[in-house]
């Protein structure tokens, strides 16, 4: 039999330790699709390599180590990974499942021979993954009169196993496809947007009506949740953002290393407040660092002049501060930009974060428990219901506890890193303490380190850290209390024990047992004593925040098989159509090109029997998928004129498209 006869796999390796490349990803020469693939043949090459090898130079070990493995542990049935060097007829190539495992002498030569090579081959389970990984049986055809043999695992899919082991293996996919929504995650991605669908759907037939509804449901499965993206693409239209230069006329063009400066408050030349924590007035920006491009957020305290630099010792230990529930910052500059004496603290910036203040406290709320509708005017007749359900009214907007508790939490572990690395924050403040994050109540305390340049005083040694750190636990106190009645008036001295009365009533004895213990000033406090009132809540707050990350986790792992397939449409895209490439214009509209050509009007130009256009992305997501994966499915493929029909793997497709692509990326290199 000629040598050819025993080619037939994509890289098969012969007794003779060559490897080799089918052609056209394995279609015979005869066959009517080579015509199309239009590849060199694999017997010219497989005869110039025949030609500089010889017998005398190959070892016995190399030869048996490829030729000859045990298929299973179990049975007496073995198979070849490789028989391009048999000479015999095809039946030859098969055991007898009688026979004890011997392979036959004009296979394996004399007896000395498989002596020394029984005695030099490793047993199964001493061999590597690479030899294991290689063993594979045969499948075999005979297309006009020549045998081609093709690899296949012991399952009978093209992807190798592990063999040897007593129990089933488990084969791993070669490719990558997302797999859908997990389990864990179904209730809450199917309760979070109300189109959404738990698993992929299946492909319908095209004589199906509502290929609109299967299109939307199908996006669901495949992309980001509306509310991540509607909520990310609102967090980069705010990095993105420029201020109206008629609106602020006055604007510095840069200042210091920063440009594009955007404010993020208003900012009124006629109604100048200062500041509720220092008594300067200041100003938030949004600007652009010139070097890095990366944007921070600039806190501006007016007309500031600094005139002792023994202020600045704590901003080297500040910036050093990296905690979750801290805005960290960056550096500290003086300026006259503005047309006045000014100090400049650079943070991150988080885009879209509002205030406890704008968020829990509005104008609405300000005497939520404290004072009567109806005592602006007392001559207003009042209904039978307000006497009666008074308590029930003040009730009615509180905060749920589970949110003030995880607010605690996330508060005393912001407090815990800055007391312990021997400083204080001084400004627990609704007005700096900001949400991020969107609908997660994620804390962050902004302002940091201004107290300590601002409020300096020289005279005051380094024991005062701890009373403003004392400080801090009774602004605690006095913060979540205000958030528990959802009124700055709460903390007033004088609506205090009305405050805990309402507490009492409203909420769990532990949180006014805690809210008690900060606003007492009989001992001295630590943040650590609060975690013992705290207790197993900790947990619930570590729970939603890790089944957070696992939400998350999956939308991005969306995002990443969505990626691939952009990468695969760019090359179907950079092929078909193609003017010309290498001065020839026919050359998308033959050979491995004009199959691309059909596989792209199989895919996405799919028309119902009446000719209406099918637009089914179950159908296009699927098909791509297997594109890339190069599965072992036929698939159909149809001339536009119905006089040529194809049928073809999409292994054979992979191939192609990789093949094409390359020529256009080395004619690409050639000219550069």
């Amino acid at each position: 039999m000629d040598p050819t006869a025993a080619v037939g796999s994509e890289k098969m390796e012969s007794v003779y330790g060559m490897v080799y490349n089918r052609p056209n990803g394995g279609v015979p020469q005869e066959s009517k699709l080579a015509t199309y693939m239009g590849t060199a043949s694999s017997s010219q090459v497989l005869n110039k390599g025949m030609a500089s090898l010889s017998l005398d130079s190959l070892s016995i070990k190399e030869v048996l180590s490829k030729e000859f493995v045990p298929n299973s542990a179990s049975a007496g049935n073995f198979t070849y990974s490789s028989i391009a060097g048999n000479t015999e007829s095809p039946a030859a190539s098969t055991f007898n499942p009688e026979y004890s495992g011997e392979p036959s002498p004009a296979m394996l030569g004399s007896s000395s021979q498989r002596l020394q090579r029984h005695r030099e081959t490793p047993p199964l389970d001493a061999m590597g993954d690479a030899q294991v990984m290689s063993v594979t049986s045969t499948y075999q055809e005979n297309v006009g009169g020549t045998t081609y043999f093709y690899p296949t695992s012991a399952t009978g899919s093209s992807t190798p196993t592990r063999l040897g082991s007593d129990s089933s293996p488990v084969v791993m996919p070669n490719f990558h496809v997302y797999p859908g929504t997990p389990s864990h995650l179904t209730k809450a991605t199917s309760t979070s947007s109300p189109n959404r669908v738990s698993q992929p759907t299946q492909q319908p037939s095209l004589t199906s009506t509502s290929h609109t509804t299967h299109l939307t449901n199908s996006l669901g499965s495949y992309y980001l949740l509306d509310e991540f993206r509607l909520e990310l693409l609102h967090r980069n239209a705010l990095v993105l953002a420029q201020p109206n230069a008629e609106g602020y006329p006055d604007l510095p063009v840069e200042i210091d290393n920063y440009h594009e400066l955007c404010p993020l408050e208003p900012i009124s030349q006629t109604n100048q407040k200062t500041s509720q924590v220092i008594s300067y007035q200041t100003s938030t920006f949004k600007a652009t660092h010139t070097k890095s491009g990366a944007r921070f957020c600039l806190r501006r305290v007016h007309g500031f002049r600094l005139a002792n630099l023994k202020c600045m010792s704590n901003m080297d230990s500040w910036k050093r501060i990296q905690h979750s529930n801290i805005v960290q910052i960056k550096e500290v500059f003086t300026t006259k930009a503005f047309n006045d004496n000014s100090i400049v603290f650079v943070y991150d910036y988080h885009p879209g974060a509002e205030t406890l203040m704008s968020k829990h406290f509005s104008a609405s709320d300000q005497a939520n428990g404290f004072s009567d509708p109806f005592n602006g005017d007392p001559g207003i007749a009042r209904p039978y219901s307000h006497t009666k359900n008074a308590l029930l009214r003040q009730h009615a907007s509180l905060l749920p506890e589970p949110l003030i508790w995880s607010y605690v939490i996330q508060l005393t572990s912001a407090l815990r890193t800055i007391h312990n690395a021997g400083l204080a924050y001084r400004c627990l403040h609704p007005s700096k303490v900001i949400l991020t994050d969107g609908n997660v109540p994620r804390l962050r305390l902004s302002f940091c380190g201004i107290p300590d340049v601002v409020m300096f005083d020289a005279a005051a040694n380094m024991s005062m850290a701890s009373v403003h750190q004392q400080e801090d636990l009774l602004a605690l106190g006095r913060l979540v209390l205000a958030l528990a009645c959802k009124s700055m008036l709460a903390p007033k001295r004088e609506n205090i024990q009305t405050s805990l009365e309402l507490v009492a009533r409203s909420y769990s004895s532990d949180l006014r047992n805690l809210i008690v213990y900060l606003l007492s000033n009989a001992t001295r406090r630590s943040v650590s004593d609060l975690m013992p009132m705290i207790g197993a809540r900790f947990y619930t707050q570590l729970d939603s925040t890790q089944q957070r990350c696992d939400l998350l986790e999956n939308e991005v792992s969306k995002e990443i098989e969505n990626g691939r397939l952009v990468r695969l449409l760019t090359k179907l895209g950079t092929i078909n159509e193609r003017p010309e490439l290498n001065l020839d214009p026919s050359w998308s509209e033959n050979g491995d090109r004009y199959m691309l050509k059909l596989f792209r009007d199989y895919v996405f130009h799919q028309v119902t029997e009446d000719g209406k256009p099918w637009v089914d992305m179950a159908h296009i997501v699927s098909c791509l998928n297997k594109l890339d994966a190069g599965t072992d499915e036929q698939v159909c493929l149809m001339s536009r004129d119905e006089q040529s029909v194809l049928v073809v793997t999409y292994a054979e497709l992979k191939h192609c498209l990789e093949q094409s692509f390359d020529e256009i990326v080395q004619a690409a290199s050639a000219f550069s």
